[in-house]
């Protein structure tokens, strides 16, 4: 952990800014956002990217503040108001990648690259091997059709030096602008392809598999400073604040490049995008303040998903959907068979470049391994497809120990894959090279094996950087983006940071990952909902209900007997026969959202099933998408979940709203008050149901006038003024007392006595906050209430419960029945 060297915010509040909501617009919330609470707005990317972009993670320029929001001076404007207002600017900065857009020209080192190649001055700026075959050129594959196809479509414009296709326009070689077409194509720096070649073919790095963002190679430290120049200027003229730092695990030496941006900001406070998975630990050694919190998302909503209930719901998907085993039936061998496709089909250039690689390494050892090709392509996807987390750390020190003791047991795995064990030994040569050791050099202190050259040491640092690169982009794609929508047995779990396979988390597993929290990381980003989550929380809160009433939602599909399944027909050419799975994704994506009827909950809904199944890859796909099958998918959405066959939804979800709104607001109160700094979406304050991007991407909407009319006296009228006013209570309390939450806090677990114990979490904070909430409801009124279930608040007090104003005496051992009559959450305060 490294200390921040302002102020760390005491709570963030994030803005998707796009053209239809730029800097002025965020300058218009900011009355509304600092009376809410938060001490920090937190903005989207703010340099210049594409077009029309409604992420801004598509970098273009990184000179310039983005025209569309307003540029500089607009974002200057925005930061003057924001701290008359008492609030700072946190920014998104994406180190990674960069976009290649159409024009490439709207990328000015790109397109001096595509016309200079290697000898351009800014070709150290991208991630490209330039000796990965086509003849020393980078490959582009931007074309519709193989190139013979295309050629009809090509215009040259000599005058200009440009070559045209439909909308791209790409810088010609000088000197090459009189040639014969076929000879002007095979001249450049550049090999138009076909879009298709991009998987196998392709020679510079990508943001995962998304060929329209290359990587940016910011381990170079001129290149570091160019593309970091405009924002540390920002930073050290007071504009910004504090820093996001966006995928992390694309870089080289994510430490190295932490460490650098420490020095230069002046150690502001800053987290990254790294997602921990299982057991693992942010790497001591990065200079953060820590992650922005999808591990704190995990522990806050596994607390909602009942064990015993959620079991016996994955036995009633199973009857419904009927899965095969790695295709939804269970989950590590989904997962297993979504990282052999991603593997062998999708990052099959990647993979590529570590064989080739790795070849030259081993043919220079002192004692060749005679490794075929193809044995260390299979060692390479043997060892990637066993890694349990996104990637490894060659470079660092402090997870030395753990890493190597993970690619042991992954290259056990790996070497049963080989049915000559001979052979087999190219997983060892794979294994030392991804740790960064010299493989297999003689005991003697002789030969010239001891003192590797200069190439040898670039091949070996190469090969341990793509090879944790790949690792990370293969473990995105394949569980994230794949095996999430094949196994859609509580979608809720189904999120970015979370375990399907394991979906529910006790209060001790809460407790015991806050206490090292507060210990390790106390001033670590948290979320609930990210413009990356898959749902919002307040939609994984209610789909978590079902994990407690397994057998209600078997009826609900039951009593639709056929009509629960989207009936796509067998008959209907390349679609194959129903589709349970997506009918099932489908059901619940509804009961989700809420949307029980009509057409704009259909024109959401649909959408987001649409993108599961191509995601999913089973019945269409990005590449290959069925149209067929598709309509048939939007006609069951409209006729079935969201249509009048949704009725049986409605009932259920009038039946299990009390049980939704202890989940949702004690998931929110969790997040406000727990160790770390909270992050709260744009709406997110309100009851705030979306579904996967675009439909989470929407320009934020506020409701002032509801917040004042509640700072009024007002009674919530519902759960989404409720939720607004739980939000502003906690938050108004974390920015007057910071120190009873921040670094010097403590976190100290008040455990419930009596037979409903494990339906209460609460917790202490620094001896003066006592948050204290329902889990597990509806089983909870299944089993009687809480009985004589009590809570002993800590001594001291009185403490005054701040959402109704009454007080307890501290010490006293309260009943939970009386403690929380009003509602399922409480916030005590002893000030």
């Amino acid at each position: 952990m490294t200390q921040p060297s302002s102020p760390s915010p005491t709570a963030t509040y994030r803005l998707q800014l796009q053209p239809d909501f730029p800097f002025a617009a965020a300058e218009r919330a900011v009355p509304h956002l600092a009376e809410l609470g938060v001490s920090h707005l937190h903005l989207s990317p703010v340099l210049e990217s594409v077009p029309g972009s409604t992420h801004g993670y598509d970098v273009v320029d990184h000179t310039a503040v983005r025209a569309e929001l307003g540029g500089e001076r607009g974002l200057r404007q925005l930061a003057a108001t924001a701290r008359a207002h008492g609030l700072g600017l946190v920014v998104d900065l994406v180190p990674n990648h960069m976009a290649v857009p159409q024009p490439a020209g709207l990328n000015g080192p790109l397109w001096d690259v595509l016309r200079h190649g290697p000898a351009s001055p800014y070709a150290r700026w991208f991630d490209v091997d330039w000796d990965g075959g086509h003849d020393g050129r980078l490959l582009l594959p931007v074309l519709g059709g193989p190139l013979g196809d295309e050629l009809p479509h090509f215009v040259v414009a000599a005058d200009d030096g440009v070559l045209r296709y439909h909308e791209h326009a790409f810088p010609l070689r000088p000197g090459t602008e009189e040639l014969p077409l076929p000879r002007l194509l095979a001249s450049q720096w550049y090999r138009l392809a076909w879009w298709r070649l991009a998987r196998s073919e392709l020679n510079y790095r990508r943001f995962f598999t998304i060929s329209e963002l290359i990587g940016v190679r910011v381990e170079d430290p001129e290149v570091f400073d160019a593309t970091h120049r405009t924002v540390l200027r920002l930073v050290r003229d007071g504009v910004i604040d504090g820093l996001r730092i966006d995928h992390p695990d694309g870089l080289v030496d994510p430490g190295g490049y932490l460490a650098r941006l420490h020095e230069g900001t002046g150690g502001r406070w800053t987290v990254v995008e790294k997602i921990l998975t299982g057991d693992e630990r942010l790497p001591a050694s990065w200079a953060c303040a820590g992650t922005t919190g999808y591990d704190a998302l995990r522990h806050i909503d596994g607390l909602f998903v009942c064990p015993q209930g959620s079991g016996r719901l994955f036995s009633h998907y199973r009857d419904f959907v009927t899965p095969l085993a790695d295709e939804g039936g269970d989950w590590e061998e989904t997962v297993r068979r979504a990282a052999y496709e991603v593997v062998t089909h999708d990052l099959a250039a990647e993979v590529e470049r570590l064989v080739r690689t790795a070849a030259r390494i081993s043919g220079r050892a002192p004692r060749p391994g005679d490794h075929a090709p193809w044995a260390l392509r299979q060692a390479l996807r043997e060892l990637l497809v066993r890694l349990p987390v996104y990637r490894p750390y060659a470079a660092d020190p402090t997870r030395a120990a753990t890493d190597a003791a993970m690619l042991g047991r992954a290259a056990a795995g790996a070497r049963g894959a080989f049915r000559v064990p001979e052979e087999a030994r190219a997983v060892d040569l794979i294994h030392d090279l991804a740790l960064g050791r010299c493989p297999d050099e003689p005991d003697d202190g002789g030969g010239h094996g001891d003192t590797p050259d200069a190439a040898d040491r670039a091949d070996r640092a190469d090969f341990a950087a793509r090879f944790a690169q790949t690792a990370s982009a293969l473990h995105a794609k394949s569980v994230e983006d794949t095996a999430f929508y094949r196994y859609p047995v509580l979608l809720s779990a189904c999120e970015v940071g979370g375990d399907p396979g394991e979906p529910a988390l006790g209060p001790d597993a809460f407790h015991a990952y806050c206490t090292r929290v507060q210990r390790d990381w106390p001033t670590t980003g948290t979320v609930l909902s990210t413009h990356d989550t898959k749902r919002s929380a307040d939609v994984r809160a209610r789909i978590a209900v079902l994990s407690e009433c397994p057998d209600r939602w078997r009826d609900v599909l039951g009593s639709m007997a056929e009509a629960a399944v989207c009936g796509v027909g067998s008959g209907v050419d390349g679609a194959g026969p129903a589709d349970p799975m997506v009918s099932w994704l489908a059901w619940q994506t509804a009961f989700g959202l809420g949307a029980l009827a009509g057409g704009a909950g259909a024109e959401r809904v649909a959408p987001a099933v649409h993108k599961a199944a191509r995601e999913a890859g089973l019945r269409t796909s990005w590449t290959e998408p069925r149209a067929d099958y598709e309509e048939a998918v939007t006609e069951f959405v409209h006729s079935g979940p969201c249509g009048p066959l949704g009725a049986p939804l409605a009932a259920l979800d009038a039946e299990l709203a009390p049980f939704i709104r202890a989940n949702v607001l004690g998931a929110a109160l969790l997040h406000l008050t727990m160790p770390g700094v909270p992050d709260l979406y744009q709406g997110s304050e309100r009851l705030h149901t979306a579904l996967v991007d675009p439909d989470n991407r929407a320009p934020a909407r506020f409701r002032p006038e509801l917040l004042a009319e509640l700072d009024g006296g007002a009674a919530p009228l519902d759960l989404s003024a409720e939720k607004l006013r739980l939000t502003a209570t906690a938050l108004r309390l974390r920015r007057r007392r910071p120190e009873w939450f921040g670094a010097a806090a403590s976190y100290e677990p008040v455990r419930a006595e009596g037979p409903a114990a494990d339906h209460c979490v609460a917790f202490c904070r620094s001896g003066r906050v006592v948050t204290v909430l329902t889990r597990l409801s509806l089983r909870l009124v299944e089993t009687g209430g809480w009985w004589d279930t009590g809570l002993r608040l800590p001594p001291g007090g009185p403490w005054r419960e701040l959402l109704t104003g009454r007080e307890v005496p501290g010490g006293a051992l309260v009943g939970l029945s009386e403690l929380l009559a009003d509602a399922p959450v409480a916030l005590f305060a002893a000030e």
